[in-house]
């Protein structure tokens, strides 16, 4: 058996025309990747990092006993602009620095992503695209805009547009950190850690189900009490750059993926474009990328189908590894489209 270990390395894009009209300078795309590009170069896998999370948080998807095996896909995982490790405000200096980086969408991302699945993995085909929450919205993209080179495509508790209630929850958490009169408008000099903790806290309401906390299923996560998981939300966004969340957050917010030159607004065309092997697996007690949104978006795919993931634990029974049961269910359902899509 090969010895795989995972690389990281930065994909260096000079400056970079993003579809609002601005330019993102000196651009660059943090990836992990691991296992070897095949000869026909039909063998890599993407899978799109999501909301506050790194590269490596998607780890917990790729092994031999889940089906996306390095010793037979190459699995790269590019990091999302903004987050932190590729291109973001808190890594950037001059002119674009902190409150000045230029906001980016679906669509810039995944064109940056596609300039290094071109000149870094030699223009290979995608065996499969693959996300939760907005890594599922990147993955989406992938598909709409370039179905010939994507063969399956599978979106974890996503969809293809951010819903007007997802936007107003959204609108939530971002007053939650920019009220802090620390934050100065993103010009502060010190972290706003009173901003970045009531963030923490109000997100914890949303991500998972009422479920989950009358049946204190935060105990299966190491966690005695409610206040002991608020606690480390509140650690977890403190760990973050608030430039970048809400960076990201605006990625998110105007989230569309016919939000572009490619389909102009046009959403039942972008939609359409996905004719490949397409699974839409909505949390079924996700309180913002809601199962029905999921369920009509896959209405227009022509490739879709919709397996929901019956669990308690809300948006968060997507995230790679947080929900067992869900966690072998989303690794099942990659392998079936990897077979599907070959």
């Amino acid at each position: 058996m090969t010895d795989f270990k995972w690389k990281k390395e930065d994909f260096e894009a000079g400056d970079f025309p993003l579809s609002n009209g601005n330019v993102l300078r000196d651009a660059r795309l943090r990836y992990h990747w691991i296992g070897e590009l095949n000869a026909p170069k039909d063998n890599l896998i993407l899978l799109p990092t999501y909301y506050g999370g790194a590269a490596a948080g998607n780890y917990p998807w790729v092994g031999k006993a889940g089906g996306l095996d390095p010793e037979r896909y190459c699995i790269v995982i590019p990091a999302m602009l903004g987050a932190g490790e590729s291109s973001s405000p808190s890594n950037t200096a001059g002119s674009q620095a902190g409150a000045h980086f230029p906001g980016v969408s679906l669509y810039d991302n995944v064109m940056l992503q596609k300039q290094l699945v071109d000149q870094t993995f030699g223009g290979g085909r995608l065996a499969l695209v693959m996300g939760w929450s907005m890594g599922g919205m990147q993955a989406l993209q992938w598909g709409c805009l370039f179905p010939n080179q994507v063969r399956a495509v599978l979106a974890v508790c996503a969809t293809a547009r951010c819903s007007p209630h997802n936007r107003v929850f959204l609108e939530g958490v971002k007053a939650a950190l920019t009220c802090d009169l620390a934050f100065e408008n993103g010009h502060y000099q010190q972290p706003p850690t009173t901003g970045l903790r009531a963030f923490g806290r109000v997100y914890a309401g949303w991500a998972y189900s009422q479920a989950f906390y009358r049946q204190a299923l935060y105990r299966n996560l190491g966690f005695e009490t409610i206040d002991q998981l608020l606690d480390f939300w509140e650690q977890d966004h403190l760990a973050q750059d608030a430039n970048d969340l809400l960076t990201v957050l605006h990625t998110w917010q105007s989230g569309d993926i016919s939000d572009n030159p490619e389909f102009r607004g046009d959403y039942p065309a972008a939609l359409a474009r996905l004719t490949m092997p397409t699974l839409m697996m909505p949390g079924a007690t996700d309180l913002y990328f809601t199962d029905e949104d999921a369920r009509q978006d896959a209405a227009g795919m022509p490739g879709a189908t919709c397996e929901p993931l019956i669990s308690d634990y809300g948006h968060i029974a997507g995230g790679p590894g947080r929900d067992p049961e869900s966690h072998m269910r989303i690794l099942a359902a990659a392998d079936r489209l990897l077979h599907a899509g070959a």
